[in-house]
């Protein structure tokens, strides 16, 4: 399954609330202002990085760049998609779950 996070974890639950809930072998994908998640050395990168070992986590490249945060400041093993990416995401995967 594919689950998308739109809200930042510093706002908002919804990241929080999808890690719990998601299945081993997700993909999450952060968008928006939950790309502010992917960032390195923040309260909430030891979350990111212990979903990380069950999931495999996704931030959307022209976010990350509108938000003005390049790869220096971002978690290791993030992957990076375009928009060509978010759309390979949502057809690999059965469903897709928005969290809002």
């Amino acid at each position: 399954m594919l689950h998308t996070v739109n809200k930042s974890p510093f706002d908002s639950h919804s990241l929080q609330t999808c890690l719990g809930l998601a299945k081993a072998g997700s993909d999450i994908l952060l968008i928006e202002d939950a790309v502010y998640a992917a960032m390195s050395g923040t309260a909430v990168t030891s979350m990111v990085e212990t979903a990380m070992n069950a999931s495999t986590i996704y931030a959307l490249e022209p976010d990350l760049k509108a938000r003005g945060i390049g790869p220096e400041k971002m978690i290791d093993g993030i992957n990076l998609v375009g928009y060509d990416g978010f759309v390979e995401l949502a057809v690999t995967n059965d469903k897709v779950q928005s969290w809002l």
